[in-house]
């Protein structure tokens, strides 16, 4: 029904040329704008409930009594529904720290957060279907967990910023809430709140994947990003690091970049280096990691992310 809205629209309303290349731009757009509002206010929604059981408070007390690889596992899960990103690592990182969770644990948790969250999974359903969102689930999972555990084992904590092990956070009031009712009322607010923070991003993410779908030649990526091409993964990894966006900002580009020929690896390497190895959330992490530890992580992810990238172009290509 959406799809034929959106043709309405184009065809009928504006009265563009059947195949001509604004005319699917332009058709791509309403369609996706359309359709990736409606799974974000619904699942926001949802998770908003299951969110108000599990306040950072809360969070952080679950973490700080789970230690090695059960840790890292339950950080990671806990990561998908929580509300944290990238923009969040520093008082997160803080407040985990000073709370006693182990520092391979927060690490997990902060890779997971932001790089497999409720909006993610839901723009996945929605663009590329189960099979594809839940490969993933799995490897951003993998990644996280593996990623945590690893920087855990190599006992780097002395490389955390003295600053952070000195600041007391004190105890966080959390918010209780006394009936059903009350917590539908803050799911209300929150889907509010979210998608006037992303709103703009997500649209400006729909124009770029529009412009991809109706104006990039179809064997352009096909030609740089395929399967055949043994650079495309690192390729792609060095392309996702200067740019910043959540998984809801960058889903709709990487939609179009499949679209147009580039390989399932490729595109979930893409996804991961934007989402949890971006330049702007390095920096912010280097207020609380020494540049030792930052090298660390980077490298850590930097090689996992394309193990994925490799790993799911050998087998799904």
């Amino acid at each position: 029904m959406l799809k034929e809205f959106a043709s309405y629209i184009v065809y009928d309303l504006i009265k563009l040329e059947h195949g001509s290349r604004l005319a699917d731009a332009l058709e791509f757009f309403i369609y996706d704008t359309i359709k990736i509002f409606l799974l974000l206010s619904v699942i926001i929604f949802v998770i908003s409930i299951i969110r108000s059981y599990f306040p950072p408070e809360k969070t952080r007390k679950i973490l700080s009594h789970k230690k090695e690889f059960m840790g890292n596992i339950l950080a990671a899960l806990l990561g998908v529904v929580t509300p944290f990103c990238s923009c969040s690592a520093v008082p997160l990182f803080i407040g985990f720290v000073e709370a006693g969770v182990p520092l391979g644990v927060t690490i997990s948790f902060l890779i997971s957060s932001p790089m497999v969250n409720e909006v993610a999974v839901v723009l996945l359903l929605g663009l590329f279907g189960w099979k594809i969102t839940a490969v993933y689930i799995g490897t951003g999972l993998l990644v996280a967990i593996l990623g945590g555990f690893i920087i855990g084992k190599l006992k780097l904590k002395k490389w955390v910023e003295e600053y952070v092990y000195k600041f007391k956070t004190g105890q966080t009031m959390e918010i209780k809430y006394k009936s059903f009712k009350e917590r539908l009322e803050y799911a209300r607010w929150n889907t509010v709140d979210i998608l006037k923070r992303v709103w703009f991003y997500i649209i400006i993410a729909i124009g770029i994947g529009g412009f991809i779908h109706g104006y990039v030649p179809d064997d352009f990526l096909a030609q740089y990003a395929s399967k055949g091409n043994p650079f495309a993964v690192p390729i792609a990894v060095a392309l996702g690091v200067p740019l910043y966006s959540n998984a809801a900002g960058v889903l709709p580009v990487v939609y179009a970049l499949m679209e147009k020929g580039m390989s399932i690896g490729t595109a979930l390497a893409f996804m991961m280096a934007v989402t949890a190895l971006s330049l702007p959330e390095m920096i912010i992490l280097r207020k609380v990691l020494k540049i030792q530890l930052l090298a660390v992580f980077v490298l850590i992810m930097t090689v996992t992310i394309m193990a994925v990238g490799y790993m799911f172009n050998a087998i799904l290509e």
